[in-house]
């Protein structure tokens, strides 16, 4: 089996084509496509094309939601994973401080090593430091995490 590629800040996000653009890029067609046709037939048919118009609308929504509703249950994942991390990791006057965490840096975090995370994540607590971006740029020995959705 072939050997995930070396992970950090500059390469982490993840695309997956036939959702982002593949997907996507078909439903947005297709409701350009019923609005068109909705403008050119609305004297002849317009409750015909308007519910093509709104049943185009609900596919991109629920491909939307798909992708948020994924996204939250990975979110309380970590926020667990990091918790337990956390209380693994850190010393005793830190550990009392795991639930002044945002999910945000908590988030951020998960990507730090754990000889790095302890003296990262007081850094983060004491200089409340929130934007996901500053606190991965921060972080040196970057933790791969190939399972995101």
């Amino acid at each position: 089996m072939a050997q995930p590629k070396e992970q950090n800040y500059a390469n982490h996000a993840k695309f997956v084509p036939g959702y982002h653009f593949v997907a996507f890029g078909i439903l947005m067609l297709n409701l350009a496509y019923m609005i068109y046709k909705l403008a050119r037939n609305f004297s002849a048919a317009p409750v015909y094309w308007g519910m093509h118009v709104l049943v185009a609308c609900a596919l991109l929504m629920l491909l939307f939601y798909m992708r948020v509703f994924a996204l939250k249950v990975q979110d309380r994942v970590i926020r667990l994973e990091m918790t337990f991390r956390l209380e693994k990791l850190l010393r005793s006057d830190l550990r009392e401080r795991i639930k002044d965490f945002s999910l945000d840096q908590l988030i951020a975090l998960r990507f730090a090593g754990d000889e790095e995370l302890p003296g990262l994540a007081a850094k983060v607590l004491n200089e409340k430091i929130e934007d996901r971006k500053t606190i991965k740029q921060m972080i040196k020995n970057w933790r791969a995490d190939h399972l995101r959705v």
